[in-house]
């Protein structure tokens, strides 16, 4: 349940070519540290044009976050994409929730996130396809630094 069907540097990582040979037409995708340093208001370098190309590609995204609305909505707003905040990940209704506004089944969805015990284990639980990026940025908060050495058991990330 913890291992990712795909692991990627970044989220520029998840091509085009890359969704549609693995049958993939809609991503759920966490915010901090996969488009946006924690709790930074806008998106990481390359991360706006990554949204743009998978609209332009006929990929539905949607946001989910386990930050509250008054973090998430702001940031989906200005990528012009929907969202679930407070979605107490790895819990899957809020996937499902996502899934749902996505209008796809979820075998067509996949989860892209920075975390092997939230993004990846609620992905997998839900059903979804997993894909995991490294986190874009080191300064972490003390728990989930915590988290990231737990996920060492686990998985090796590549390397930039």
């Amino acid at each position: 349940m913890l291992r990712p069907d795909y692991m990627q540097k970044s989220v520029q990582g998840v091509t085009l070519q890359f969704l549609k040979a693995a049958g993939i037409g809609g991503l759920i995708v966490d915010i901090d540290n996969t488009l946006a340093k924690h709790d930074d208001p806008t998106p990481a370098p390359g991360a706006r044009e990554w949204v743009e190309a998978m609209r332009a590609g006929g990929i539905k995204l949607c946001i989910i976050s386990n930050n509250g609305e008054e973090r998430v909505r702001p940031f989906a707003q200005l990528l012009g994409l929907p969202y679930v905040h407070s979605a107490k990940k790895p819990l899957p209704k809020s996937y499902r929730r996502a899934v749902a506004l996505l209008g796809l089944p979820r075998e067509a969805c996949a989860m892209v996130g920075d975390q092997l015990f939230t993004d990846m284990l609620g992905g997998n639980i839900a059903g979804v396809k997993t894909i995991l990026v490294n986190p874009i940025d080191g300064q972490e908060l003390a728990q989930i630094q915590f988290k990231r050495k737990l996920e060492r058991l686990f998985i090796k990330r590549e390397e930039d």
